[in-house]
């Protein structure tokens, strides 16, 4: 982040703007709705701003800035057309440690002012540093038509119930899972239809009925899929967000372990090749362990929990101990590769069937259905194949596969470090040799890959 967001509280403080145009007069309307006593100092106000001044809006000074204009203010905005006075008020005020603003200067800012999304008390603040303010402006208004305008009514619904809440339920655990239960639910939705006086009456019910000593834990094994965030589900989003401890593996990018909720606890258990973080047993128990202690434990695992991910280990053991949990599936790394390199799986032309096996070594060996693999027209998928590339492409070679057969390995697939090796399976293995390859990786051999030239769509910067 090259800035830290924050809310600051200038209700009834004096706050600078230097300059009397338009620019400045729409800082002075957003200041004022905050509650701030404004002055503007400037040789010569433009027509918005005097009728501000003369509406006793706001207290104005004409003449060029001084530092002293700066005395008792909580911050200060340039807003003029002369870049010596926007320098000059940046200059002073970094003297006084007082935050400012210079209107499209990022560099002379030590604040900037966001686009907002105002459903008072709730407000949405986006910024892009000052890079894209277009973009800013757009995405603002995309939020503008996702978020009802009763937020702000709900919000004040609830801050009307917060000490009664703390009163009825002594931990921060179980007044969390009430709020979730009132803000997701039937409250929220009569305060959204506008049945406000409805809505108390149901927020009061669940309070009085509510049991404040049942607190169940749950686990969500979700699949996060190959990389990109926007791969995601949309309950793997919701659940992601409201999970109290988190165990994830190495295959999570920062990218997508950033959306889970703030506050969560975070646990790496990631596995690598004869490098185990935890072993299965551990983590089984982990699980079991903080579900039990009545939190709701995510267990985020790359691609699809079901495909190569162990995870129908992990929700026997849940099963076994009588733990409640969901599953959410994940775009498997074979799809979501496969179609970001522009390789179809199966194609009329090519391939009518696909099959998944995962490369892992076994004693400098791999313990695979050779027979069933060679097969015509189809495709085969190895995950985890890396270590191993030589071994494969030998023994599909030898097993009666052609060495001329098309192959392809995908590094990091779906990421913006995406790449694609593109040879045979008697020339991958001197590429991948010549070449620093960096996991996650996926194998696909078969004449699928031909189509890789022409239908490669994605390129990353």
């Amino acid at each position: 982040m090259d800035f830290f967001p924050i809310f600051l509280h200038i209700k009834g403080k004096p706050c600078l703007i230097v300059g009397g145009g338009d620019v400045a007069a729409r800082k002075a309307l957003q200041l004022l709705r905050a509650g701030a006593e404004v002055r503007v100092v400037a040789p010569a106000l433009g027509e918005k701003l005097t009728a501000l001044a003369g509406q006793h809006k706001m207290a104005q000074r004409s003449g060029r800035f001084e530092p002293a204009d700066l005395e008792g203010c909580a911050l200060v905005i340039a807003a003029t057309d002369d870049n010596a006075v926007n320098r000059a008020v940046h200059a002073a005020a970094l003297q006084k440690n007082i935050p400012v603003n210079v209107v499209d200067d990022p560099a002379l800012c030590s604040f900037i002012m966001p686009a907002i999304v105002d459903r008072s008390p709730v407000l949405i603040a986006v910024s892009s540093g000052g890079a894209a303010p277009v973009l800013t402006r757009l995405l603002r208004a995309r939020l503008e038509t996702l978020i009802p305008a009763a937020y702000g009514s709900l919000a004040v619904l609830a801050a009307r119930f917060r000490e009664k809440v703390k009163q009825r339920f002594a931990h921060s655990e179980q007044r969390r899972r009430f709020w979730e239960g009132i803000l997701q639910g039937p409250v929220a939705e009569r305060v959204f239809a506008g049945q406000e006086q409805a809505a108390e009456a149901a927020l009061r019910a669940a309070l009085e009925s509510a049991d404040a000593a049942v607190v169940t834990g749950e686990v969500y094994l979700v699949g996060a899929g190959p990389g990109d965030p926007d791969l995601l589900t949309f309950r793997a989003l919701r659940l992601m967000q409201q999970a109290d401890v988190v165990l994830y593996d190495r295959l999570i990018p920062d990218a997508i372990l950033n959306l889970v909720r703030a506050d969560a606890e975070r646990i790496y258990v990631g596995k690598r090749r004869s490098e185990h973080a935890l072993r299965q047993e551990m983590i089984n128990q982990l699980l079991v362990q903080h579900a039990k202690a009545g939190k709701r434990v995510l267990r985020l695992k790359g691609g699809d929990p079901f495909i190569f991910g162990r995870g129908g280990e992990e929700i026997a053991t849940l099963a076994e101990e009588g733990i409640p949990f969901q599953v959410v599936p994940g775009i498997t790394a074979a799809s979501g590769c496969a179609a970001y390199a522009g390789i179809p799986l199966t194609h009329r032309d090519y391939a009518q069937s696909c099959v998944f096996v995962t490369g892992q070594l076994q004693d400098g060996g791999m313990d695979l259905n050779w027979a069933g693999l060679i097969q015509p027209q189809q495709t085969i998928v190895v995950y985890m194949g890396l270590a191993g590339v030589d071994v494969l492409c030998r023994e599909l070679i030898a097993h009666g596969l052609p060495a001329a057969t098309p192959s392809a390995l995908i590094e990091r697939g779906t990421t913006p470090h995406q790449r694609v090796l593109v040879g045979t399976l008697g020339t991958l293995p001197e590429i991948i040799d010549h070449t620093e390859v960096h996991a996650p990786t996926l194998i696909i051999v078969g004449d699928v890959v031909r189509l890789h030239d022409t239908l490669a769509w994605f390129h990353p910067i």
